[in-house]
């Protein structure tokens, strides 16, 4: 039988989402705007969400942190979705200027 969820790691498991979410969340907000393909046009609608897209899932990612059974699986996992997210970017070439 697994552990029951504890608040004993809490320290663990925030600074986890707090710095992997950060990136992670950046990640995605990169793959939108690959997606969409809306270029250097900050202003507009397509570029405003991208942006937004940050401020939408960091909070969620720190929000849904606490469900991980330990920091370690907390930090385990968020660093694998991490490597998930920024590997097609890095392959697509999207971090060049």
């Amino acid at each position: 039988m697994s552990k029951p969820l504890s608040s004993r790691d809490w320290f663990g498991k925030i600074s986890a989402a707090f710095i992997l979410g950060f990136t992670l969340a950046l990640a995605l907000s990169g793959l939108f705007r690959w997606a969409t393909d809306y270029g250097d046009a900050y202003f507009s609608s397509k570029g405003q969400l991208g942006m937004w897209i940050m401020a939408l899932t960091w909070p969620l990612i720190l929000s849904f942190a606490f469900l991980f059974r330990s920091a370690s699986r907390a930090w385990l996992w968020l660093a694998l979705a991490n490597l998930m997210a920024w590997a097609p970017l890095v392959a697509l070439g999207e971090l060049q200027s």
